[in-house]
C-alpha cells in the first residue's frame, strides 16, 4: 500500500511538473521577443530607449527628437501629428512605440502588420511605467529598473532641500495664442509640488487651453514659459500685464524646455531648475 501510495504521488508530482514546463513554454512562445529594430514616435520614449541601453535599436524617430545626439542623426518618420507610415515600413521595425494619443495616426502601420505598443506619458508615475515598459520590450528591464532607482534617487535629494514655506502659485505657459497650460493631471504639475510650489491653473486634464480671463483671476505667483511659447511679446498686453507675477518680475523662460516638459529620464535637471526659480536660487 505504502509503495502503490508513492508511485501515485511521485506519478502526480511528475505529471504537475510536466504541465507547468508546457504551461512555462507556452508562455514562451507567445511572448514575442525583445524588439530588435523600433521606431519611436515620441522624442520621450526615444530618451528612454537610449538611457536604458537600446539606442542602438531604435531606427526612426520624430522630427522633434533633439536629444540624445545619436538620436537626431537618425531618419525622422513622424511627428506629434502624423506618421509616415511608408518610410517607417521601409525601416522594417519589429515595434513602434508612441503614446495613447497618436492611436488615430496609426491606422497604416496596423495594417501593414507593423506591431505598435502605446505608453501612456501625462502622470508623473507614467514616467517610470514608460521605463518598466519598454524594459519589457527590449529585454532590457534590469537596466530600467536600475536607472528609475536612480531617477527616484536623485529626486529625493533633490526636494530634501525644498523649504515647506512658501509654496508659489506657479502657471506654466506652453503657448499664448491661445493660451495653454498645464493641470493637475499633467506630470510637470507633481514636479511643480516637489519644487515647493503650486499648480496655479486649477484645472484637472493634464493640459488644456486657458482664457484670458481665467488668468487674470488665477494671478499667479510665478510663471513659467516654453522659450518658444511667444510670452515675450506679450508680457506688456493684457492679461499679462496685469499679473502679479509679471510685475514682480518673476517670469521664468527655459532654455531648454524639454527638461521640464518632456516626461524622459533627464526630469531631475527640469526639477532642480524649477527648485532654484520657484526660491530665487537661480538666474531667470
Amino acid at each position: 500500500m505504502r509503495e502503490m501510495s508513492f508511485v501515485r504521488i511521485t506519478s502526480a508530482l511528475v505529471a504537475l511538473l510536466a504541465a507547468s514546463l508546457f504551461a512555462i513554454a507556452q508562455v514562451r512562445a507567445a511572448t514575442p521577443a525583445a524588439a530588435q529594430r523600433i521606431v519611436s514616435l515620441m522624442p520621450s520614449l526615444t530618451e528612454d530607449l537610449f538611457a536604458i541601453g537600446a539606442g542602438s535599436r531604435v531606427v526612426g524617430v520624430s522630427q522633434f527628437t533633439d536629444f540624445p545626439a545619436a538620436a537626431t542623426r537618425l531618419p525622422a518618420v513622424a511627428s506629434f501629428t502624423s506618421v509616415d507610415a511608408e518610410r517607417i515600413a521601409r525601416l522594417h521595425p519589429d515595434l513602434v512605440v508612441g503614446i495613447p494619443s497618436q492611436a488615430l495616426l496609426v491606422g497604416d502601420l496596423r495594417r501593414l502588420g507593423l506591431r505598435v505598443e502605446f505608453i501612456a506619458d501625462d502622470s508623473f508615475d507614467d514616467l517610470f511605467a514608460s521605463l518598466t515598459r519598454l524594459g519589457m520590450l527590449t529585454g532590457r528591464e534590469p537596466q530600467a529598473r536600475a536607472l528609475a532607482d536612480r531617477l527616484r534617487a536623485r529626486t529625493a535629494q533633490l526636494v530634501r532641500g525644498v523649504p515647506a514655506q512658501p509654496r508659489p502659485r506657479t502657471f506654466v505657459t506652453l503657448g499664448v495664442a491661445p493660451i495653454f497650460t498645464v493641470g493637475d493631471g499633467s506630470y510637470i504639475a507633481h514636479l511643480i509640488a516637489l519644487a515647493g510650489g503650486r499648480n496655479a491653473s486649477g484645472i484637472a486634464t493634464p493640459y488644456a487651453r486657458y482664457s484670458p480671463e481665467a488668468l487674470l483671476a488665477a494671478q499667479p505667483d510665478a510663471i513659467v514659459a516654453d522659450k518658444t511659447s511667444g510670452i515675450d511679446r506679450v508680457l506688456g498686453r493684457p492679461p499679462w500685464n496685469a499679473l502679479r507675477a509679471v510685475r514682480d518680475g518673476r517670469v521664468y523662460v527655459l532654455a531648454d524646455a524639454a527638461i521640464l516638459e518632456r516626461p524622459g529620464p533627464r526630469y531631475n535637471d527640469g526639477l532642480a531648475w524649477l527648485i532654484a526659480r520657484l526660491h530665487d536660487r537661480g538666474s531667470r
